[in-house]
């Protein structure tokens, strides 16, 4: 499979090349298949903020303990996980599938009632802990298309989520910085790209019962 060899190819860039910018196609692709990600229920309780304001990044890249990545990269991809739980977004979820799929609201509310019902047994930091993992499954299909396209990317949790939020005004709508990825092209320079990648071996990772 050229997928499998695709992700032998990629790793988690170091140091990118700054001259070299991801084209609007590709991006239009890699936001295309951000969403078309699974998340539970199929409700996308986040939003993807793609940062290519200079000024910002030099303020972000002070919360990531300086890493060059987040303004050497083309673009920095912030998840952000919704920090409240609100039935509306459900009530959303559902009036996009019935005017999606061209369906009555009525015979799916039964639907949106057993997600209000199950989503309605979290507490607040049960929630803000769920909501964040959805964030993981989003950034797994940006990282696998920007390997598909040879595109670098570097995903990141060495970042400090509470400055990402007054910086980006997050707090304000709602949403949290979760994980970041800064999307672009490899540097010569990056020494990262020379080493084996280190996996388990599938004995130790697979296990049939």
């Amino acid at each position: 499979m050229e997928f499998i060899e695709n992700l032998k190819w990629r790793y988690a860039t170091k140091k990118f090349d700054s001259q070299r910018i991801v084209s609007e196609k590709d991006l239009k692709l890699l936001k295309e298949a951000v969403q078309l990600s699974v998340s539970s229920y199929g409700l996308q309780l986040y939003k993807v903020l793609i940062v290519e304001d200079k000024s910002l990044r030099e303020q972000l890249r002070e919360a990531s303990w300086g890493q060059s990545q987040v303004t050497e990269a083309s673009h920095l991809f912030v998840f952000c996980n919704f920090s409240e739980h609100k039935e509306e977004y459900i009530d959303n979820y559902i009036n996009n599938i019935a005017l999606t799929q061209q369906i009555a609201i009525s015979d799916i509310q039964g639907y949106g009632d057993f997600i209000k019902e199950s989503l309605g047994r979290k507490t607040i930091s049960e929630w803000q802990s769920w909501s964040k993992q959805q964030t993981y499954l989003s950034l797994a299909n940006l990282l696998n298309a920007c390997a598909e396209l040879k595109i670098d990317a570097c995903p990141m949790e060495g970042f400090d989520a509470s400055a990402y939020n007054e910086i980006l005004g997050l707090d304000k709508r709602g949403l949290n910085a979760s994980v970041i990825a800064p999307v672009g092209y490899r540097s010569k320079e990056d020494k990262t790209q020379y080493r084996k990648k280190v996996r388990k071996t599938m004995e130790e990772l697979f296990e049939t019962v």
